[in-house]
């Protein structure tokens, strides 16, 4: 059977230079990176080497590069230290924030009695941008956290970081952005964008899962979730995994490296994915972009979110009658892929009523082709 991953938005395949270069730090390379002995200096070489590479490859400095386990985690560090250690009393999100994000900053709320705010929707799921500079003119007592991701995880809606870094530093308000999407897949240079915060995480550009990162603008100390050494600056306890980092490291590079070509290619891959959606089934309607006349392809390259013209008793089957074709798609985010209730993106975008119909999440990467394409079309066809 003809196995096709199409649901790069959950995780990446490694690249095999990735693997390579991980398996031999980890044969040459196995000292602790905070020994003084020649073992642990080589480590630490490592270690510094990657932090400088990563750093480099999204135009910051090394020493505002954290290292960590993964998104979430990155995404915890940073909410938590605002509210706990720099004053912060309101915090501005959107309800389609990850829930790393959105459950965290409920927590807070119920822990430090902090404001929460949620900035207006567009009809497609876009921030309303005067919406938030309305939320940021109506002053509070301390500091505002705005929070919002940069590519939506599940529709692909693209934030404007310039512009909402430039409201927030009109507003004195510090600003925090989720781009676990979009870190190794789009350009950024953090030394021009007036973002404090960004998050990521390594699993989604074709690197190792369980390491990610954390862009703290150099004005800026964050205090520890974890305590109990001095690594990381003193700012996050814990022998680091040299391996991992590295690794990380590697992918970005090379993600950077190859992303004029492999953009291009799964550009081409989208827009074919869309036009034999389409043919196939002239009433599908692709979430979070507008229809006037035609879809507008404003949302990530990689990531089309669809709603197929199916009955709605096919909702909960088609995942699975998908997956015994070898064919492998998600409804959202594969954090919460245990959940039975609806993608709480989706519910704040599409009515009641199609919201029970079956939507899919399908994200492309460099691997994929156009003969994958059809096979996930051959395959729908079957179920219409």
């Amino acid at each position: 059977m003809q196995k096709v991953y199409l649901d790069n938005a959950s995780t990446t395949r490694i690249r095999p230079e990735v693997i390579t270069h991980m398996a031999e730090v980890m044969a040459q390379e196995f000292g602790n990176p905070s020994s003084t002995h020649s073992f642990g200096r080589s480590a630490k070489v490592i270690l510094e080497t990657s932090r400088k590479k990563i750093a480099s490859s999204i135009g910051a400095k090394s020493s505002e590069i954290l290292f960590t386990s993964c998104g979430t985690e990155s995404n915890n560090w940073v909410l938590r230290s605002v509210v706990k250690d720099l004053g912060v009393k309101r915090i501005v999100t959107s309800k389609i924030e990850h829930h790393a994000v959105l459950h965290t900053v409920l927590a807070l709320q119920n822990e430090y009695d902090i404001v929460v705010e949620y900035v207006p929707l567009e009809v497609n799921g876009a921030v309303d941008y005067q919406g938030l500079k309305n939320i940021l003119a109506d002053e509070v007592q301390g500091k505002t956290l705005v929070s919002l991701m940069h590519v939506n995880n599940e529709i692909g809606t693209i934030l404007d970081l310039d512009k909402v870094g430039t409201l927030c530093q009109n507003y004195n308000a510090l600003f925090h952005s989720d781009t676990v999407q979009s870190v190794g897949k789009t350009e950024l240079n953090l030394e021009e964008l007036p973002v404090d915060f960004i998050t990521a995480s390594a699993h989604k550009f074709h690197g190792p899962k369980g390491v990610g990162l954390l862009y703290v603008k150099k004005n800026y100390v964050l205090q520890p979730l974890l305590f109990g050494g001095e690594q990381e600056k003193g700012w996050r306890a814990g022998t680091e995994a040299v391996h991992q980092i590295a690794g990380m490291a590697k992918a970005l590079e090379m993600s950077y490296q190859e992303l004029k070509k492999e953009r291009s290619h799964i550009h081409e891959l989208k827009i074919y994915l869309k036009e034999q959606l389409t043919e196939a089934f002239p009433e599908v309607i692709f979430n979070g972009e507008i229809f006037d006349g035609t879809y507008s392809d404003t949302t990530f390259y990689n990531l089309v979110n669809v709603m197929l013209p199916f009955s709605t008793d096919k909702t909960s089957m088609i995942l699975f009658a998908l997956d015994m074709k070898g064919i492998a798609v998600s409804r959202g985010s594969a954090c919460q892929s245990g959940s039975v209730r609806p993608s709480h993106v989706l519910a704040e975008i599409l009515s009641p009523e199609d919201l029970q119909k079956p939507s899919l999440r399908i994200s492309l990467s460099h691997e994929n082709t156009k003969e994958e394409i059809d096979a996930l079309i051959m395959a729908l066809k079957t179920m219409g």
